[in-house]
């Protein structure tokens, strides 16, 4: 069968049509925004793919084509289709229809952490043998592959509440019926498609409702996750992150380098791994939790961990010159944020941390988050903020209230800025949840020049 599939290079769409390569369909795709690692991934994989939304890319005609979430009314293929009454389906319903029906499906859900904690899952019921399949939103490190198709029972899913397409409102994860839920944690996001958090909470109480009661819901003890569990709960939940938990942990490091898990008060388990950050505790501790309820010992789970190797673009290092040291992160929201400079100001000591920032997601640029992101950014030494063509709002305001905070317009002055103002021992994470204009090698070449 011929897939062709639109927006292809969304994190999630890539997965897709890996798996719909795995099943050994003939794949094809089209997208405006093609850049690395879902570019590169697909690529690697055979799959062809398309830049921009041309009627042309439809011919000759697919048997199937699957419309990504990106797309809606008045795009010229998206109007092709429906004029013509050519077939069509989301993502998330032909995943659950063609492939999730046939196993135990694991979802991470939350607002921050859903990322690394379906990779370090997958990661763990690996390295127990169990072999899963899996579609997470990021490549780990530990795969080199953001979706696996397996003949085996289990299949670790990143569940996002985002809408599923211009013709379905209801959020990705409701497709995925899962057996084994995480709920990490629940904040406001997404401002395009919810109102307020009361309606990402409704969305997350419809997921509770189809979870079986043989079922697992692991969750944050956190008060927005309760207010969802009040609604109606019929599965068994074990909590994880605060002391009356069933799941702890008691760090043996201050960067968070190194760990140890209890269960019910015991002990079980210690974590020597190479991540840093109280945030990918709590990740690992969910994923611990997860992997134990369909069968893994935790000390085996535990030394699992020890091995992860994280994701791509969370606080990844992309390279050393001079000893000034380059991360790109995926940070979007400011508790991601915040959370990610906590992590890197742990490990790193008094040394100086330079933040660049790109508000690039929808919320950021409708400025919804901007009171918050003060508090976020301030530990760092120095904040560079990049203001896109397309926001919303001036970062003006941002700069006014850091110290030692600038505004800039082009990517070229802001790197002759960091190479300007950057000296041996210095620290500069980029964040942006897109390719932000290949800022982190053009830096990282300059600097070698």
């Amino acid at each position: 069968m011929h897939i062709h599939i639109l927006g292809i290079c969304g994190t999630f769409m890539a997965g897709i049509a890996l798996l719909a390569k795995q099943q050994g369909h003939q794949v094809t795709g089209c997208d405006t925004n093609v850049y690395p690692p879902m570019s590169t991934q697909l690529e690697t994989q055979g799959i062809t793919c398309y830049s921009g939304y041309k009627e042309t890319h439809l011919k000759p005609l697919p048997d199937q084509i699957i419309i990504g979430n990106a797309l809606s009314r008045g795009n010229p293929m998206v109007e092709f289709i429906l004029n013509h009454k050519l077939p069509y389906i989301s993502g998330p319903q032909w995943l659950a229809e063609q492939i999730l029906r046939k196993h135990w499906v694991i979802a991470v859900s939350g607002t921050h952490g859903k990322t690394t904690t379906s990779s370090m899952t997958a990661w763990i019921l690996e390295y127990a043998g169990l072999s899963p399949s899996f579609l997470i939103g990021g490549v780990p490190e530990n795969f080199g592959i953001s979706a696996r198709l397996s003949d085996r029972r289990h299949f670790v899913i990143e569940a996002d509440e985002y809408d599923t397409a211009f013709f379905d409102k209801r959020s990705k994860f409701i497709h995925y019926s899962p057996n084994t839920l995480i709920i990490n944690n629940l904040e406001f996001d997404h401002a395009d498609i919810f109102p307020n958090l009361a309606a990402i909470q409704q969305q997350f109480h419809h997921l509770v409702r189809i979870i079986p009661n043989q079922g697992l819901i692991i969750h944050n003890p956190q008060s927005s996750i309760h207010q969802v569990l009040e609604k109606g709960c019929w599965t068994a939940t074990q909590t994880f992150n605060d002391e009356q938990s069933d799941w702890q942990t008691k760090l043996l490091a201050k960067d968070a380098s190194q760990f140890e898990v209890f269960y019910q008060g015991q002990l079980k388990g210690k974590v020597s791994w190479t991540l840093i950050g109280q945030h990918n505790v709590d990740n690992a501790l969910a994923a611990i939790a997860a992997s134990h309820h369909v069968g893994v010992k935790i000390s085996l789970a535990c030394e699992a961990l020890k091995h992860f190797r994280s994701v791509k673009r969370r606080l990844e290092l992309r390279g050393t010159v001079n000893k000034i040291k380059v991360y790109d992160d995926f940070a979007h929201h400011p508790t991601a944020i915040q959370a990610t400079l906590q992590a890197l100001r742990q490990q790193v000591g008094v040394a100086k941390i330079i933040a660049v920032l790109e508000p690039r997601s929808n919320t950021m640029r409708m400025g919804v988050h901007q009171h918050e992101l003060v508090e976020a950014l301030s530990l760092a030494n120095e904040v560079c903020l990049y203001q896109p063509p397309n926001l919303d709002w001036s970062l003006q305001s941002i700069v006014s209230q850091l110290k030692n905070a600038q505004l800039f317009f082009d990517t070229t002055h802001l790197i002759e800025h960091l190479i300007q103002s950057t000296y041996s021992g210095d620290h500069i994470l980029i964040m942006s949840n897109g390719d932000f204009e290949n800022i982190h090698q053009r830096l990282l070449e300059q600097l070698n020049a």
